[in-house]
């Protein structure tokens, strides 16, 4: 169910980016407008990560998960019937209040059910839902607006799918018994009730990972947004310079837009059970983590390739795009390892009481940056992007020596 419910998650964000020459044609807008729209969403997901960790810590991931499904696919249903483009805005606002929920719900339900031999890979297969929700999308955004001929008709569909998801999770999601708490909580220092020691909020302030995971997610998460948001339309773009119509260059991102998500989400899980299956072998699990998260960043400089290929006469449009499809391939198996490994490595760092608070506290800073970066897209053309490129073939690289420096298991004290 968490597999489906990140699925329409990515439904939903997908849409603006792969309809957005429609979207932009009936506001009348541009590409500046358009990333204030993207960073609606992103000031409004930043805001509520945080919050949206000390709601899961405090009410348990069902009932926050719960809600957060039900609002994000009601504000989808909205921005269908907005009658203008800050209506539309505020509806992706909402939508980016709604979706941090189950990201900092799910790591907390599958620490509480999987023990740390198994919990990367089971956490990259929930999660691997957000690929496979950006590989459908193009497919079936572009088939639906071919059958339907109106944008406003897959926002409501795809909300109607969330809608469906939020009734089931009341049924599907149970607390895990004592017997399962055991192998998966370690209890080793527990309070005299029984419960595992925990951090407030200010002692959490206090500890080294929890600004490291802060650094980590405001400098790398950047990277996949921009896979998101902008790598569609970069592509359309491409297609409308070899005089292509909208509806051609649709057309292509329907059949090829998905494959960077889809080798991705499968690179991820590899990564992930390579980590799973380290700790196997008698790795400690925070070293098996930082093993694999560090081999990957090997893949980052390959971004600062795509504006000259880009720019290469020598090469047919049909290369130019198979090369930079290639490119970002490697790239979403490197975010992806990331995206999914980062949230098991604060499951193994800190107590699980304090789980989904420091990932929330992290994504939000990772939001917050993509925010900055994204506007920073938003407000050059795209014949400037060679910089833009070698900033994202270096963001991971700092990413992973702040990984080695900075994190370490964190055990609260009396005083924390």
């Amino acid at each position: 169910m968490m597999f489906l419910a990140i699925i329409c998650n990515y439904l939903d964000r997908q849409l603006l980016s792969i309809l957005k020459p429609e979207i932009l044609e009936h506001f009348s807008i541009g590409d500046f407008e358009y990333a204030w729209i993207v960073n609606v969403f992103l000031l409004c997901y930043a805001i509520m990560y945080p919050i949206s960790g000390v709601l899961v810590d405090r009410f348990g991931p069902k009932r926050v998960m719960l809600g957060g499904i039900t609002i994000w696919s009601l504000a989808c249903i909205g921005a269908a019937y907005a009658p203008n483009a800050w209506i539309f805005a505020a509806c992706r606002g909402v939508l980016g209040l709604a979706e941090p929920t189950i990201f900092a719900g799910q790591i907390v339900a599958v620490t509480l059910w999987f023990e740390k031999k198994q919990r990367a890979t089971a956490n990259s297969l929930c999660t691997i839902g957000g690929s496979l929700g950006a590989v459908v999308a193009p497919i079936v955004i572009a088939w639906l607006m071919g059958l339907l001929g109106y944008w406003q008709h897959i926002f409501v569909i795809s909300g109607a799918f969330g809608l469906i998801i939020a009734f089931f999770w009341i049924f599907i999601y149970q607390t895990p018994p004592q017997e399962v708490l055991d192998r998966t909580v370690n209890l080793d220092k527990a309070t005299p009730t029984g419960e595992q020691k925990s951090f407030t909020m200010k002692g959490l302030f206090k500890t080294k990972t929890l600004w490291g995971g802060i650094l980590i997610r405001l400098v790398s998460d950047p990277v996949w947004y921009f896979c998101c948001f902008w790598l569609p339309g970069f592509l359309r773009s491409m297609g409308t310079h070899q005089g292509l119509t909208n509806e051609q260059t649709l057309n292509m991102i329907q059949w090829i837009g998905g494959i960077p998500f889809l080798i991705g989400a499968i690179g991820g899980i590899l990564t992930s059970a390579w980590s799973d299956n380290m700790i196997k072998k008698g790795m400690s699990a925070l070293a098996a983590r930082k093993k694999m998260l560090t081999a990957v960043v090997v893949i980052a400089p390959l971004c600062m390739l795509v504006p000259f290929i880009n720019a290469a006469t020598g090469l047919s449009f049909t290369l130019k795009i198979a090369l930079i499809i290639a490119i970002f391939s490697l790239v979403a198996v490197l975010c992806l390892s990331w995206l999914y490994t980062i949230p098991v490595v604060f499951a193994e760092t800190f107590p699980v009481k304090n789980i989904a608070s420091v990932m929330g506290l992290s994504c939000g800073a990772g939001a917050l940056g993509s925010m900055v970066f994204n506007q920073f897209v938003g407000s050059i053309p795209e014949s400037g992007w060679t910089i833009l490129f070698i900033i994202m073939g270096t963001l991971h690289l700092f990413a992973a020596l702040i990984l080695r420096k900075m994190v370490r298991v964190e055990t609260p004290s009396e005083q924390l």
